[in-house]
């Protein structure tokens, strides 16, 4: 027994501890949740910058993972890839500091491309994300240009991005635009300067105003005012409704039994042919409902090219035409985006007009040979 007392006694702050810990449980594995930081992942946006101007690199929440950090208290830290040190609050680096999820750099510099990585925690979890920056010289402001598309012959609005972490009013902007380096006055009629807001209006859009817009506006924070560029890529675009070139005709004759193929053909002009969707009807139902039995299907879809214009042409294929088919409606649909075009036809037995008008004639002779008031016949 005195033993048995002596054991207890030695190791009893050790069971304390343990029951301690094992009941705390929570603790432990946050500890080595946080020691791992097992999810890791890459943010897809890739930041592209000019050196001297000012920039913000934002924490983004996992939400495709099992948790959203959005709806939970976290810290979050910032390092740069390479480095062990953490990047700290704005008191110790007058010109690189994290604040909450936002890292700034006033300005950004050449020096500072990387790989940034933002680590949110909170007591049982943590995830990595890793944000790549690339901060590159002025003069090559195009080539991180921001790609905009307007269609032509229509008004049209170019955006000028990224820029509400600098303006927190959104309706208080003052920007300066530029075309291919000019600058682009108030009272232009052709280019409307939206007041306050981060838009350029084009009255109506024609071919030769693609090229590389500008839009500059001043950023100032604690004396000093930094100067914020984009730079736009507009491209111009022909909003073209498909066309139905053929069939010409609202009929087409066919002897009954026969075989026949009636294809029709769609202008797409200058758009891609993947956008454009042709199919035939049959008393507006899809050809393959109505003709369960296959003898009347669509054929293969060709993409045709014509003197560097966009065609596509679909074939109806009948194995055997049938009287049914004078009394179906079949109609060719194309559409795209831009809008759709509806063309009906019918099919008309060959050689009916013929043989209507030769029995008309016929019961007109005969009418005149036998009528009992018909003179030639008295005589």
């Amino acid at each position: 027994t005195s033993k048995m007392s002596i054991y207890v006694n030695a190791y009893l702050p050790f069971f304390f501890f343990f029951f301690l810990f094992l009941s705390d449980s929570n603790v432990i594995i946050s500890l080595i949740y946080i020691e791992n930081c097992p999810d890791h992942t890459v943010f897809f946006k890739h930041y592209y910058e000019l050196h001297g101007e000012p920039v913000v690199l934002k924490c983004p929440s996992p939400r495709h993972k099992h948790l959203d950090f959005s709806a939970l208290t976290t810290n979050i830290t910032w390092y740069k890839n390479g480095s062990n040190s953490m990047i700290s609050g704005r008191d110790e680096d007058s010109r690189i500091w994290a604040e909450g999820n936002a890292l700034w750099f006033l300005p950004v510099m050449l020096e500072d491309s990387g790989v940034y990585i933002c680590t949110k925690r909170n007591s049982s979890y943590c995830a990595e994300v890793s944000i790549h920056l690339t901060v590159m010289e002025k003069t090559s402001a195009e080539e991180i240009a921001y790609p905009q598309i307007l269609f032509t012959f229509t008004s049209g609005k170019i955006v000028c991005p990224d820029l509400w972490d600098f303006a927190p009013n959104r309706t208080s902007l003052e920007l300066k635009w530029y075309k291919d380096a000019l600058p682009l006055e108030d009272d232009n009629e052709k280019f409307i300067i939206m007041k306050g807001s981060s838009s350029l209006i084009i009255t109506s859009v024609l071919p030769t105003d693609a090229g590389y817009y500008t839009c500059k506006m001043s950023f100032p924070f604690e004396g000093v005012v930094y100067e914020i560029t984009r730079t736009i890529h507009l491209e111009t675009e022909k909003r073209i409704t498909p066309i139905i070139v053929y069939p010409a005709h609202r009929t087409t004759s066919a002897a009954l039994g026969s075989k026949m193929t009636l294809p029709c053909k769609v202008f797409v002009g200058l758009s891609s042919h993947v956008q454009t969707d042709v199919e035939w009807l049959a008393n507006d139902t899809s050809v393959d409902v109505v003709y369960k039995q296959s003898r009347v299907t669509e054929g293969e879809r060709q993409e045709i090219v014509e003197n560097g214009e966009n065609f596509i042409e679909l074939p109806l294929i009948f194995n055997s035409v049938e009287e049914v088919d004078f009394y179906t409606d079949f109609t060719c649909l194309a559409q795209n985006r831009y809008g759709y075009q509806v063309l009906p036809t019918r099919v008309k037995q060959e050689g009916s007009y013929f043989v209507c008008l030769f029995l008309i004639i016929f019961i007109i002779v005969l009418m005149l040979n036998y009528h009992p008031s018909c003179l030639y016949c008295q005589s």
